[in-house]
């Protein structure tokens, strides 16, 4: 047989045949033909469409074009959002959960921020260890605490007041509902940057346990906000209070404002500037001075002109404070003893409801001097002011270790007393109220005492 032999020959130049058509693709998949001029990319979704975009590797290039990309970009985030919308059924339960995120994540974040605007200076990094052998000390009280606070059925935690992530309150609820409870607005401290209203905690429970409501606001620190910022947002947050306090079985006509250490002074700047819009002409407010029982201020600071040496001495830099406070030019703002004798706001200090200053003598973050000058100034100008000095106590002693100590708490019963003041069947409970129950061992929280680095 004779074997084919297969001729050589040059490549044809006639057109070769189609290759076959490649398969359908398949709904749930996406299909990229490099070679050819079109992306089909198929989403999930059965009311969405294919979308036609350029190639992501053309032949005469190799990198997509800038539209393209573009609207690839724009398409993923479209289809992200509206899986969000989908998973949440439109009842805003996600929007909700990333509200709470975002108020609650400050708590992880207290430190860096103390790190990063206070700096890693001598003083800071002793102050800083102190901390932390200060909170090992008080931490069997903590974690009784912050078992009350997350599963309490009596505690009311994030509820919104405003649009910033940080405007929300928690409220304190007493358990009998026979009646309207008296309610204390309370602005928590912590140096301006470490500001919480879960630091009002163990207050708002003891203070439950006694018939009164307690509202904790939040309010944005620095380096989210400044001094305006947080006292804005304490502003509203005692609006909500003030409108909406009946609704949660509040007495709307026993509102009380209390503050401490940094909160103090928030609290008091609010208070303040509230009064001298109110004796302005045609100001529009959405709260009166006039519901406010009274004003209680905790070991608060009142005078920037006094402290910002005595700050920068214990590490608290006055670069930082001036940061804060919005410069050296907006301590006469933000002081109250100053503001107040000021002749031209006299209408709006008339105003001002009674004050009640509580400081403990041992206090070296913030000197007792503090509130006594301050106590001192408002009776020169007419407001009715009240000096409570606590023998020895240090900054944390009255608001965090006497607290924590059982048995009797002079600063609490005096506050007690002050709000049932006229309500005879309520002094007549606290009477019969029996003794707080201790949280932690006295050697512990005296050695607290000591340590503290406040």
């Amino acid at each position: 047989m004779q074997s084919q032999i297969l001729p050589i020959s040059t490549r044809s130049t006639t057109t070769p045949p189609p290759p076959p058509p490649p398969p359908p693709p398949s709904p749930s998949t996406t299909m990229m033909d490099l070679s050819s001029t079109r992306v089909l990319i198929s989403p999930p979704f059965d009311e969405e469409k294919a979308i036609e975009v350029e190639p992501f590797l053309p032949r005469a290039s190799s990198y997509t074009s800038t539209s393209a990309a573009a609207r690839i970009s724009n398409f993923y985030k479209k289809r992200r959002r509206r899986t969000l919308n989908e998973t949440d059924g439109g009842s805003g339960r996600s929007q909700s959960f990333r509200e709470r995120a975002a108020s609650d994540s400050a708590v992880t974040g207290l430190c860096v921020n103390l790190v990063r605007y206070v700096g890693l200076g001598c003083r800071f990094i002793t102050r800083f260890l102190a901390l932390g052998c200060y909170s090992f000390l008080i931490f069997p009280g903590l974690v009784q605490v912050g078992f009350y606070y997350f599963f309490s059925s009596q505690v009311r935690r994030g509820i919104v007041y405003g649009d910033q992530p940080r405007n929300r309150l928690d409220l304190y609820l007493p358990k009998e509902c026979d009646g309207p409870k008296p309610v204390v607005a309370f602005v928590t401290g912590g140096a301006w940057i470490i500001g919480y209203k879960a630091w009002g905690s163990l207050l708002g429970k003891q203070l439950s346990e006694r018939d009164i409501m307690v509202a904790c606001i939040d309010y944005r620190n620095f380096p989210r906000g400044t001094m305006s910022d947080m006292v804005k947002d304490a502003s509203q947050g005692i609006s909500f209070v003030c409108n909406h306090i009946a609704e949660y079985g509040g007495d709307p006509n026993r509102i009380y404002l209390m503050g401490q250490s940094a909160g103090a002074h928030i609290a008091a700047c609010a208070l303040l500037e509230q009064a001298i819009k109110e004796a302005g002409e045609c100001e529009r407010t959405s709260w009166s001075v006039s519901q406010l029982k009274a004003y209680f201020g905790l070991s608060g600071a009142y005078n920037l002109y006094n402290l910002v040496d005595h700050f920068h001495c214990r590490g608290f830099y006055r670069s930082i404070f001036l940061s804060i406070m919005e410069g050296a030019q907006s301590f006469r703002r933000f002081s109250p003893e100053v503001m107040v004798q000021e002749p031209d706001i006299r209408n709006a200090v008339s105003l001002l409801p009674p004050v009640f200053l509580c400081h403990g003598t041992g206090d070296y973050s913030i000197p007792s001097d503090a509130s006594k000058n301050f106590a001192d100034t408002l009776r020169r100008v007419g407001v009715n002011a009240e000096l409570l000095l606590y023998d020895g106590r240090t900054h944390t002693d009255i608001f965090v270790q006497d607290p924590m100590r059982g048995g009797k708490d002079q600063m609490f019963e005096d506050l007690v007393a002050i709000i049932h003041a006229g309500d005879s069947v309520a002094l007549a409970k606290d009477a019969a109220a029996p003794p707080k129950k201790q949280l932690v061992p006295e050697f512990m929280l005296k050695l607290a005492s000591c340590i503290s680095p406040f």
